[in-house]
């Protein structure tokens, strides 16, 4: 076989072997640069949750020890024993709206990685 037939039919197996894998590893270079790049969108909203979270916890125990002593100071001459058992329904009702609160603004995706995933699904499709 001559030069001329040998690349009117192309590369050969090794060729297109060789061409496949630097596209393959094209694609993988590109999308993990996409998955850092909102790997660092994802990270400052979760330090910013933090932050926020941990200064909200901080701010609610002073408040609620400070309310807690006044009210049952207040109310103890009237009720006794019973406004311990009143804060503690109140607290329990409060925690578990926060609780619910907070699972709501989880599902709300801010902490995924929509492109990176939307990209790989369609890396999936084509190569399927």
């Amino acid at each position: 076989m001559d030069k001329s037939t040998a690349t009117v039919h192309g590369p050969g197996l090794m060729g297109g072997l060789t061409g496949l894998a630097k596209n393959v590893f094209g694609l993988l270079v590109s999308r993990l640069e996409l998955a850092a790049l909102e790997l660092t969108e994802v990270r400052n909203h979760v330090i910013s949750l933090l932050v926020i979270a941990v200064l909200a916890v901080l701010c609610s125990w002073f408040a609620i020890a400070y309310g807690t002593a006044m009210i049952v100071a207040l109310a103890w001459p009237a009720m006794g024993w019973k406004i311990l058992l009143v804060m503690f329904l109140v607290f329990v009702a409060i925690t578990a709206f926060l609780g619910f609160k907070a699972k709501a603004m989880l599902k709300e995706g801010k902490l995924a990685f929509p492109e990176t995933m939307s990209e790989l699904k369609n890396d999936r499709d084509m190569l399927l």
